[in-house]
């Protein structure tokens, strides 16, 4: 028979190992995610393994603020978000860690993730040109800079500066030519808005509907999301710069927060997203492109048709997302 200190000793590493085993059986993720887009995946994880997927939404800011703010008592293991910009800010205010992992290795290219390894994107979404088929032929498109050309003043519709997706792709742009020309091009835009920016990219593709404007530039989900409502909208996408550096592509994606109380539960749910099991339901749900290229699209993504996309690495969006939004500032978008 054990001895009473003795007895206590081992009673205390009992319940220890008994927090471990129920810890490890729970992941906890903040998400600017809305819950129907990432509820599914979780559910069929939690039914796969028996890991328990609890999660938070808000905006992308309050989240990073509060996971910087908890600190080394985090609540949260995984940062969800939107856009290379995003992810890229969430590693700089240093609440994220590096892990690495053969299996992300394997199933997400390169210009996907993080080259520190503090994230991996999950489903892709390009930033593409809309137009409206009453009133453009597709010939007449070719390029985003050439949405600066004379031909469309008083005809394009664009989204607030204020929102990362039009940082993102600028930043890209100020990567491929240069600070002076990008800022000229952004100048020829906002030349040719035919209105106040808008909101919102459904708001712009709503406009471009109701005749307010015959171009703009969207985000390919939520064209998705309106053309499901309205089959016969006269609003079709265009693939610009397949001549060139290809269409601007950007995600949204993971990270493990620097202080995760439970890493390694965490570390395999983020390899499970990038599986073709997983992002066959994450790319479904909201009409997006899968981040691993083994998975094809929906039939209804795949109906836009094919595109070369930039290769550029997007995390180059969050490098040079400062300097974006001063340009922006200067070109008078607001």
């Amino acid at each position: 028979m054990l001895a009473p200190k003795r007895l206590l000793t081992a009673l205390a590493l009992t319940l220890i190992g008994s927090t471990a085993a129920q810890a490890a059986d729970e992941v906890v993720v903040y998400s600017s995610r809305i819950d129907e887009l990432i509820k599914p995946v979780f559910d069929v994880y939690t039914q796969k393994t028996g890991v328990q997927v609890k999660f938070i939404t808000d905006k992308e800011a309050p989240l990073m603020q509060r996971i910087k703010a908890e600190g080394e008592n985090v609540t949260a293991d995984l940062l969800l978000t939107v856009d290379a910009g995003n992810l890229w800010q969430a590693e700089q205010m240093g609440i994220l860690q590096p892990f690495t992992s053969k299996v992300i290795d394997a199933n997400i290219p390169l210009q996907y993730r993080a080259s520190s390894h503090a994230w991996t994107g999950l489903s892709l979404r390009a930033r593409t040109i809309a137009y409206s088929t009453d009133r453009v032929k597709p010939g007449e498109l070719t390029t985003y800079e050439a949405l600066a050309d004379k031909q469309w003043e008083g005809r394009l519709c664009l989204r607030t500066a204020k929102k990362v997706y039009n940082q993102s792709l600028t930043a890209t742009m100020i990567e491929v030519h240069g600070a002076e020309k990008t800022e000229k091009i952004l100048k020829g835009w906002v030349n040719n808005l035919s209105t106040d920016v808008f909101s919102d990219d459904i708001a712009v593709l709503e406009a471009i509907n109701a005749g307010q404007c015959d171009v703009g530039i969207v985000n390919t989900y939520y064209y998705g999301r309106l053309h499901k409502q309205k089959p016969d909208l006269p609003v079709k996408l265009f693939w610009p710069n397949q001549g060139d550096r290809g269409v601007h592509v950007n995600l949204s994606g993971i990270g493990l927060t620097k202080h995760a109380p439970h890493p390694e539960a965490a570390k395999a749910l983020v390899e499970w997203m990038t599986t073709p099991e997983a992002q066959k339901i994450f790319a479904d749900v909201n009409q997006e492109f899968p981040a691993n290229p083994a998975v094809q699209p929906s039939a209804e993504v795949a109906s836009w048709g094919k595109f070369v996309a930039d290769t550029l690495p997007v995390e180059i969006a969050g490098k040079r997302q400062a300097e974006a939004i001063r340009m922006m500032d200067r070109a008078g978008w607001n």
